[in-house]
């Protein structure tokens, strides 16, 4: 089974320019997440897809490989799709999975990934997946820049949204579950995602994997037994963002 990994990677972005190369403790966002990747046990080729040769010259300096895409995709799913009918065209992989791993998690754990792929391997009726972790700050709850996840007995997800849910109206001690966005796909399924259309759901929310529900698809969620999520689910979206990632590795011991 042939397990192809992808980053997306754009230069342009509204709150922080040129993030993909925006330096955390001398080394660039897009070097962080391709080194942690690159330690992942289940994937055969790892890329980045990107619209800039900025982008391409920073991801091969360090020996992976760089995949150059149309500047006009409105999501990253779009951006992956094509990466995967180029690669297809080369002879580089025939992927029968295909991982997006986030391009602005600079400490994503392997195992993050791993845990996703090995679902999908497992259940050959899975088209997607993704992954959860508990949230621990109550804080947290009702931020809109966190998705909340909520799933079924079956661990598939029921509804992915910015507000808090589900409600604690009972307050039983059910988790507040954080959505990491790592997703994996079969390769068949990922093709056929890009070209359903948006739904008013993923308009609403802005979250991209409600129109896999509400076309009516499964997208199983793991649980991730990752044990640093604070480090390892750090996202970088501002240059505050940056500041507190340059945080942790200091609180660590990791900034050498």
């Amino acid at each position: 089974m042939s397990i192809l990994g992808v980053i997306p990677s754009r230069y342009a972005s509204t709150r922080l320019p040129g993030k993909p190369l925006a330096p955390i403790m001398g080394k660039s966002l897009i070097r962080r997440v391709c080194e942690q990747a690159m330690k992942c046990q289940t994937l055969d080729f790892l890329c980045v897809a990107t619209d800039d040769q900025r982008i391409v010259e920073e991801v091969q300096s360090i020996g992976c490989r760089a995949v150059m895409t149309s500047p006009s995709h409105p999501s990253g799913t779009d951006r992956i799709a094509e990466t995967v009918t180029i690669l297809e065209k080369e002879g580089a992989i025939q992927p029968e999975i295909v991982v997006n791993i986030q391009g602005d998690m600079p400490f994503v754990h392997p195992s993050m990934i791993d845990e996703i792929v090995e679902a999908l391997k497992a259940d050959s009726s899975i088209p997607m997946g993704t992954s959860v972790y508990p949230l621990t700050h109550e804080e947290d709850y009702a931020n809109p820049t966190i998705v909340k996840t909520v799933m079924d007995l079956n661990g598939f997800a029921l509804y992915f949204s910015r507000s808090h849910i589900p409600y604690p109206r009972s307050k039983t001690g059910l988790p507040i579950y954080d959505h990491i966005g790592i997703y994996v796909y079969r390769r068949d399924f990922l093709m056929k995602l890009s070209q359903l259309t948006p739904t008013p759901l993923e308009r609403e929310e802005s979250l991209e994997q409600l129109r896999v529900l509400e076309h009516g698809y499964k997208i199983k969620v793991v649980k991730s037994n990752c044990q640093d999520m604070e480090l390892a689910g750090c996202s970088v979206d501002t240059a505050e963002d940056i500041q507190w990632a340059e945080y942790l590795l200091r609180q660590r011991g990791l900034a050498g």
